[in-house]
C-alpha cells in the first residue's frame, strides 16, 4: 500500500534526528548519544562498448555497507563490551540490529533501518579529563552484511 502523501500546500516537517533507539536481537538497548555512518554504496563499473570507443556504460557492481559508529554513555552494562570481546577472541557473534527513528513525541516509530549479520569491529574508550564536566562516552564501530530500510 503506498504511503499517504501530503496535500498540495500542506507543510510536512522533517523528522528530528535526536529521537532514536537501538534494538539488538529484539532487545532495546539504551544510552546511545549518536549514530554515524548509516549507508550503502554500489560500485560503478565502467564498461566500454565494443566498436564505439567514445561510449562508456556504467554498470552496477559490488555492494558495500558502510561502517556504523555507535556512541553511547558509559554505564555498568557489559552487553556491548561482551559482544565486542567475541570478535577479539576470534569467535565473532553476528547479531541483527535495528536503528529506530522516533517521532518528536519520542515514542512513535516512524522509520527503521534493519542491519543483519552485525558484529563490532572496533571499540574506543572515553576520553578522561579531570577538568571536563561531561559524560563518559565510548564508541564502537559496527559492521554488517545487509541493510534494509523499513
Amino acid at each position: 500500500m503506498p504511503e499517504p502523501r501530503a496535500a498540495t500546500g500542506t507543510r510536512v516537517d522533517p523528522y528530528r534526528s535526536y529521537n532514536f533507539q537501538i534494538e539488538i536481537q529484539g532487545q532495546i538497548e539504551g544510552h546511545f548519544t549518536e549514530i554515524r555512518g548509516i549507508g550503502v554504496k554500489v560500485e560503478a563499473i565502467a564498461y566500454r562498448e565494443g566498436g564505439t570507443a567514445q561510449l562508456v556504460h556504467r554498470l552496477p557492481g559490488r555492494v558495500e555497507y558502510a561502517d556504523i559508529e555507535l556512541r553511547y554513555g558509559l554505564t555498568t552494562s557489559q552487553v556491548l563490551w561482551d559482544w565486542f570481546t567475541t570478535a577479539v577472541r576470534g569467535q565473532v557473534e553476528r547479531k541483527n540490529v535495528s536503528i529506530i527513528l522516533l517521532d518528536s513525541d519520542g515514542a512513535t516509530e516512524v522509520m527503521r533501518w534493519n542491519l543483519t549479520g552485525c558484529w563490532i569491529a572496533e571499540w574506543h574508550g572515553t576520553p578522561l579529563d579531570a577538568l571536563a564536566q561531561t559524560y563518559a562516552v565510548e564508541s564502537m564501530i559496527l559492521v554488517c552484511e545487509n541493510l534494509e530500510r523499513a
